[in-house]
């Protein structure tokens, strides 16, 4: 199983998918162990309307650890066989071993975005 996570500087998860530095790729075992760990760069632009889900599918990624993460880009990622899990912050090290450990649900609450203009900033509202 590959996971994603979109993450900044500091090992820390970006709180929204579409705008992200780059992805942090975790291979994991079937004992639910890293394995291997790499960067991937983000492509530019908004995450929905890039070819992030094609190369996540084409990898292998099945899961993505995200924060914030609009409708567009769920649906995307999910016909492209890539389950999203949401709302998730922190450093992405200690997250991956969370959700590995059972400790992460998704929290089923997308990125509200106040334009669909998507050269506006987006606003989320993150519990």
């Amino acid at each position: 199983m590959k996971i994603a996570v979109p993450t900044k500087e500091n090992n820390q998860i970006d709180a929204h998918f579409g705008h992200c530095e780059f992805y942090r790729i975790y291979t994991v075992s079937e004992q639910n162990q890293v394995i291997s760990e790499e960067r991937m760069d983000s492509p530019q632009g908004c995450g929905c309307k890039s070819n992030i889900a094609q190369v996540f599918e084409n990898e292998g990624i099945r899961i993505m650890l995200a924060g914030g993460i609009g409708d567009g880009a769920i649906n995307t990622l999910n016909a492209h066989g890539v389950n999203v899990i949401r709302n998730c912050q922190g450093d992405v090290t200690e997250l991956v071993q969370q959700y590995l450990a059972g400790k992460i649900k998704d929290s089923g609450t997308n990125c509200a975005a106040h334009s669909t203009d998507h050269e506006d900033e987006h606003v989320c509202n993150h519990n």
